[in-house]
């Protein structure tokens, strides 16, 4: 067990490792790209992910390339960037700034390590430079609505020379426009806010109108009914005192339990007579003391 454990462990990798110093395999990472030179010449390339053996790849030269020569290991993944404010002039003379944002891969592992010192500043530089030269001029109008047609543009310009140091360039795009001017964008922002609050102050108005309206309109139907009702009472009113009239005995009994109503209302002192007594009225009358 010790034998096994010290075989699998620690001797093995050790053997791979110094396999690997030897130059006899070498394994590749996804996305990875190995560039091996020799006395300043490029004798092989792997950029595919896997498991390989130098001495089929480079031949014998891969013996001594981690000696005498130079491994590069590149990063083939997908790389971003974003420039900022890039400043540009509409054709109206306004300043503006561009934000430009844009993908890029290395696509020639030799162009990008021999053909330029800084293939990425170079890359932002004609990024930068191309926005500027292709984007200045526009009218506002467009500049600030048609950002698909400014990133193709712009795409179509820096490619070719992205190709040249290695590069290929994904998307790109105009994320950002903007004014560069303080006192423009504090003009535009009082305009703004003046407009807003004229809107504000229409759209109250034309709400006091409306409510205005349906206020009227309903007070006018209101008295419009209250007046078919004043006109429909006296009606109502005929209409019942015909039918109890109608009725001699109920009509009596009516107007009796009126007039009834109507002394108890005045809170006047009442004397009940006796039926027959025809002089007891008069004298009643000559006892109540004068007012």
């Amino acid at each position: 067990m010790a034998v096994a454990f010290f075989g699998m462990f620690i001797a093995m990798p050790m053997f791979l490792a110094v396999l690997r110093l030897l130059g006899g395999y070498v394994i590749i990472e996804e996305r990875r790209a190995h560039v091996y030179v020799l006395f300043g010449k490029v004798i092989g390339i792997l950029d595919e992910p896997g498991f390989h053996i130098l001495l089929f790849k480079l031949g014998p030269a891969a013996l001594i390339v981690h000696w005498l020569g130079k491994c590069h290991v590149l990063d083939l993944r997908l790389d971003q960037a974003y420039l900022r404010s890039q400043p540009v002039n509409s054709e109206e003379g306004a300043p503006m700034g561009i934000g430009i944002w844009y993908e890029m891969f290395v696509s020639d592992p030799v162009a990008y390590l021999f053909r330029n010192a800084n293939p990425r500043g170079s890359l932002a530089a004609n990024v930068s430079s191309a926005t500027v030269r292709c984007l200045s001029n526009m009218k506002l109008g467009d500049m600030l609505e048609n950002r698909h047609q400014m990133s193709l543009t712009v795409r179509e310009e820096v490619t070719a020379s992205s190709q040249e140091w290695g590069y290929k360039l994904g998307s790109v795009y105009i994320r950002k426009v903007h004014f560069r001017d303080f006192e423009m964008i504090k003009q535009i922002e009082s305009k703004v806010v003046n407009r807003l609050r004229q809107v504000t102050s229409a759209i109250k108005q034309d709400g006091a109108n409306q409510v205005s309206v349906i206020t009227s309109t309903a007070e006018r139907q209101a008295a419009i009914e209250f007046a078919k009702a004043a006109a429909l009472r006296p009606q109502i009113v005929g209409g019942a005192l015909e039918q109890i009239s109608q009725d001699k005995r109920v009509a009596e009994v009516l107007f009796d339990v009126l007039e009834v109503e109507r002394l108890v209302a005045s809170k006047a002192d009442i004397t009940l007579v006796p039926a027959g007594g025809e002089f007891l009225p008069q004298v009643l009358a000559a006892q109540k003391p004068a007012v």
